[in-house]
């Protein structure tokens, strides 16, 4: 367990911008003490995504959690699927012309 002092406007702060993040505090310390254990340095650069990348990430999470999202073994089976789908488009498009 790790206790640290520090002022509670920073505290509130960062506790609001790490939740903007999907992070609670505990998450960030770990992944600040991961980096530093796997790169022996001091790490981190991590922004509150702007409104069109959260938006982005919220509409993703959706996806997933709704089993919209087709899952693959390896990436030549998500490429052969990618390309079928892209050929049905293609194919499609050309009817309606």
């Amino acid at each position: 367990m790790i206790h640290v002092r520090m002022d509670n406007d920073l505290k509130d702060r960062a506790t609001e911008a790490l939740a903007a993040m999907g992070l609670s505090t505990a998450d960030a310390v770990r992944l600040l003490f991961h980096r530093i254990a796997t790169d022996q340095a001091f790490p981190l650069e991590l922004k509150v995504p702007n409104a069109e990348t959260r938006a982005a990430m919220e509409e993703a999470d959706e996806f997933f959690k709704n089993g919209a999202a087709p899952r693959f073994d390896n990436a030549d089976d998500m490429f052969a699927e990618l390309e079928e789908e892209s050929k049905a488009l293609r194919e499609a498009g050309k009817q309606k012309s």
